[in-house]
């Protein structure tokens, strides 16, 4: 059964050949330009940063807001009393909730069924309290949260998995599709279907064509950044991408290195959220565009350049690093503020970078241009690029 897309209003700027594109889409509070970044705010802060800061760090449209976790604490009765999560968090702009099951199915002891998932409460105060999930109680919850993009409940496999595992993901993310968008009721909350297929291209169309036949108002990839390495993640992506409705917004999941966004958005890719600007931040790496800045390396301890003489962030405005290397050297908390509130500044601004460069059609060069400068520290050091640990909310 489909249900009729909401009252998205959806444009298509620039681009959009079955490769990069500009686009803008509103919600109901403001309208969001692509390609963007979303910032992850967990439960309901972006971490170590102020709702004022997070604005300020080049003005993301969208933060994310995790249903697992408010689920949990305090509740989302909790947060409706306040007016839902924008009143209760004094974020002012869109906010996306995830649907909750990617964080279940990382737990142990999920116990999964046609039905939802049955699980086990993570914390210590309330061990032996066991938690349901379906696809309706996953939207009550997103629904008294009040986010401005709800997304519907599917099934994440990791990776590797068998051909069997995914094909019978594929299905059930399929089934609680269906009754998400049965159950989504309110008209001031775009909904997005998620498709799945692991990495399995056969299995990645007929997901495409199951979820996108439900109408929602977006579509997001999912199933990627969960171990497979860059070069399948690129793949998939540029393999699902252009399968996904041109006149709907297109999100990828978890996905946050600055090349790994540069090449999907080739591939036609709009939205993206990951943890890594601020939990690289918080254990003192940032980004610059020479490359990474470990901080606590201990040649910055007497270098009073700041993080990058091109940003214009407060952090880089009024900081050395030798001020930010003794920040984290004496654990001091609001080393990882300036260090995230950075790395913020920085993806916003490659964001707004991009999207020019879209409108100008000269991506390809601008990808060229800054890849060349970020990897070069790298290559001088090694020989061959250095992949780091890959972040996920």
């Amino acid at each position: 059964m489909s249900r009729s897309p909401g009252e998205i209003r959806f444009t298509l700027l620039a681009g959009g050949d079955g490769a990069e594109r500009r686009c803008r889409f509103v919600t109901a509070h403001g309208g969001v330009d692509t390609p963007s970044f979303m910032p992850v705010g967990t439960d309901g802060a972006v971490r170590t940063l102020t709702p004022a800061q997070v604005a300020a760090a080049g003005g993301p449209a969208v933060v994310l807001g995790n249903t697992f976790h408010l689920l949990l604490a305090p509740g989302p009765e909790v947060v409706a009393r306040h007016g839902g999560l924008h009143r209760f968090m004094g974020w002012e702009r869109a906010i996306l909730t995830d649907s909750g099951g990617f964080q279940v199915f990382s737990l142990p002891g999920a116990e999964v069924s046609e039905a939802g998932i049955r699980f086990p409460d993570p914390r210590k105060e309330h061990a032996g309290r066991e938690v349901w999930l379906d696809p309706e109680e996953s939207l009550r919850v997103q629904g008294l949260l009040g986010s401005d993009i709800a997304m519907a409940l599917d099934e994440c496999p990791g990776y590797p998995a068998t051909r069997e595992e995914v094909a019978a993901a594929v299905a059930r993310t399929t089934a609680w599709a269906a009754r998400s968008a049965f159950a989504h009721d309110r008209a001031d909350q775009l909904l997005f279907g998620i498709v799945q297929g692991g990495t399995f291209p056969d299995l990645r169309s007929r997901s495409i064509a199951e979820i996108t036949a439900l109408g929602f108002d977006g579509y997001a990839i999912g199933g990627v950044s969960v171990g497979e390495g860059s070069d399948l993640i690129r793949s998939v992506v540029a393999e699902t991408a252009p399968q996904l409705p041109p006149d709907r917004p297109r999100y990828l999941m978890g996905v946050g290195l600055p090349e790994d966004i540069l090449a999907a958005v080739a591939a036609g890719c709009d939205l993206f959220d990951c943890v890594i600007p601020t939990r690289y931040g918080r254990n003192g790496t940032l980004f610059s565009r020479s490359g990474k800045v470990r901080i606590k390396e201990r040649r910055y301890h007497r270098d009073l350049a700041p993080v990058d003489s091109r940003c214009t962030c407060y952090t880089c405005r009024t900081f050395t690093r030798s001020y930010l290397h003794h920040l984290f050297a004496v654990e001091e908390p609001l080393g990882a503020t300036l260090a995230s509130l950075h790395n913020l500044h920085f993806y916003q601004t490659l964001m707004a970078s991009i999207r020019e460069a879209i409108e100008q059609g000269r991506l390809a060069d601008f990808t060229a241009r800054f890849l060349d400068r970020y990897s070069r520290p790298r290559r001088a050091a090694t020989g061959r690029p250095r992949r780091p640990r890959r972040g996920r909310r």
